[in-house]
């Protein structure tokens, strides 16, 4: 098994699993994060998409599902099993990850003309995304399904957004002993008490475990239904006061329809003020009919409700609708994407409100290394959004009660509850810190330190060999490992830019910041030379 993905990172969840007689995939993420992470999507796989015969998706989320297309684009044409829900959401989510890109880069081309650069194309296209589709088949959870040869899957009910399943699959070893090798892959495993969905499940007794670790070290604000209203409820209350504005980065799955839940009920209770809510994201708004279309097998909805039919909810789908926003000038609540602000129309509202003192920015969902959310959640003063400068001066606030992961303490509730695992966890979906506090809390409940493992981007294990953590691999990894999941020099470029300006506007006069402008440019002469030295 290689760990092509998620390993010391939350995003791009991918295992290459290969059997003498099968090849197959479990998820196929979009890496999001740093540039230099980001990067590996434009890449080439390290696997040939040809030779794998089938993919077992746990759900639909972008980190977890993006790169789909990508594979089908270049070659892979077996099945691609989930359940339906992940495939109702996927089949507008998937479009949209491919138009956003075409748009994406289609800007980017037109700076890289005018710096002289050359173009670069999508990573995929909507019609490749639409394509990948047509391989997409059903699965019930709890029902055996044949996965190749040699290969069998079953999907448990994960409790993180709709469809969402933990994977457990069995491998005939072909051996004279007649083995069964058994694995199970968590997903992303939802929390107690989750809007929408039962409590995660899963069966006990494997070999392996390969279990996300998002939230491993830690403890969130445990709070029922009325609990997390109420905690809503102070932070819209004071953020609309003396009419001011709230923006919600939103991500379009799940985390929007249990706030727009909760907002109306909210609204209906007078519990908060009936101020406009604008659900400014095209996919947010056929993902919530997604959610409609389903409203009878989740809990908390019944057949039939419409979320968006409330009075005080207002789609915006066109980017026209979205523009008319501008003209308010508070008393408000937009709901926009994406929810870790690196991309889609909460970037434009950022760049309009950040500034206000009278505007809040509420984060409701897991920032990681290198995005703007992270910025702004661990309190920079100045970002830079699409290439211009914008002082923070909005309040910025953070809640975790709508969380779609398991915490530190939930996690190991769940991993305990799947034992006994006969010969290694491996812990992934994580930063580095996150893995360290899961590993320390599961030795405390009694579990073999020696048998937990956080693998790095890449790595091998060989299944019925001796060893337990990875082995030596003959292929050179595509990143390195004490770069991966950390800000990169894109990070400490825009950082650079932001503290020189402020230096030289702040310097007493202009002696002084040409003082600091020789300064600079004696230390990059330095650099140059040192590079040419050492090249």
């Amino acid at each position: 098994m290689r760990f092509c993905g998620a390993a010391r990172t939350v995003t791009g969840s991918c295992y290459w699993l290969r059997t003498p007689r099968c090849n197959l995939l479990v998820d196929c993420g979009l890496f999001q994060g740093s540039k230099t992470l980001k990067e590996l999507n434009y890449g080439p796989f390290p696997f040939e998409p040809r030779q794998i015969d089938v993919v077992l998706q746990t759900h639909a989320h972008i980190d977890h599902a993006g790169l789909l297309p990508k594979l089908v684009k270049q070659g892979f044409s077996g099945p691609v099993h989930m359940t339906a829900g992940t495939r109702d959401l996927l089949s507008f989510m998937l479009p949209d990850s491919g138009h956003i890109q075409e748009m994406e880069v289609e800007q980017l081309n037109v700076r890289n003309a005018r710096r002289g650069k050359p173009e670069v194309t999508p990573i995929y296209t909507r019609a490749d995304a639409e394509h990948s589709l047509e391989l997409f088949r059903d699965v019930r959870y709890e029902e055996w399904i044949e996965a190749g040869e040699g290969v069998r899957a079953r999907f448990w009910n994960a409790g993180h957004i709709l469809g969402s399943a933990s994977i457990e699959v069995e491998i005939a070893t072909g051996d004279r002993d007649q083995r069964v090798l058994r694995l199970l892959f968590s997903g992303d495993i939802g929390p107690e008490h989750k809007l929408f969905h039962p409590e995660p499940d899963a069966p006990t007794n494997f070999d392996y475990l390969v279990c996300e670790s998002t939230y491993g070290g830690r403890a969130r604000t445990r709070a029922t239904p009325e609990q997390r209203r109420r905690i809503l409820a102070g932070e819209v209350k004071d953020a609309l006061r003396g009419d001011g504005m709230l923006l919600i980065p939103i991500f379009a799955v799940e985390r929007t329809q249990e706030l727009i839940a909760d907002l109306v009920k909210l609204q209906g209770m007078g519990a908060i003020p009936r101020a406009p809510i604008f659900l400014d994201s095209p996919l947010a708004i056929q993902v919530t009919r997604v959610f409609e279309q389903h409203a009878g097998r989740l809990e908390d909805l019944h057949a039939g409700q419409r979320l968006l039919d409330h009075p005080g909810i207002y789609p915006t789908p066109t980017a026209e609708d979205s523009k008319r926003i501008d003209r308010i000038s508070g008393g408000a609540i937009i709901l926009a994407a994406s929810g870790m602000c690196e991309a889609g129309r909460i970037r434009h509202h950022l760049k309009r409100w950040l500034w206000h003192r009278s505007a809040t920015v509420l984060l409701v969902g897991y920032q990681a290394q290198g995005t703007l959310g992270r910025l702004l959640a661990d309190g920079t003063s100045d970002v830079k959004i699409q290439g211009l400068d914008v002082k923070v001066q909005a309040r910025i606030r953070q809640i975790d009660v709508y969380s779609g992961h398991a915490d530190g303490a939930e996690l190991v509730d769940w991993i305990t509850g799947r034992l006994p695992i006969k010969r290694a966890i491996y812990l992934t979906h994580g930063e580095e810190a996150a893995m360290s506090d899961l590993t320390e809390a599961l030795v405390k409940r009694g579990l073999d330190a020696g048998r937990i493992v956080s693998p790095v981007l890449d790595d091998e294990v060989e299944l019925l060999g001796d060893g337990l953590g990875p082995r030596a691999r003959k292929a050179p990894r595509r990143l390195p490992p004490e770069v991966v999941g950390q800000p990169d020099w894109h990070n400490d470029l825009a950082r650079l830019s932001l503290d020189l300006r402020a230096a030289l506007e702040g310097a007493a006069d202009e002696r002084a910041r040409k003082v600091i402008v020789r300064r600079i440019t004696r230390a990059l002469e330095e650099g140059r030379a040192q590079a040419e030295a050492g090249g």
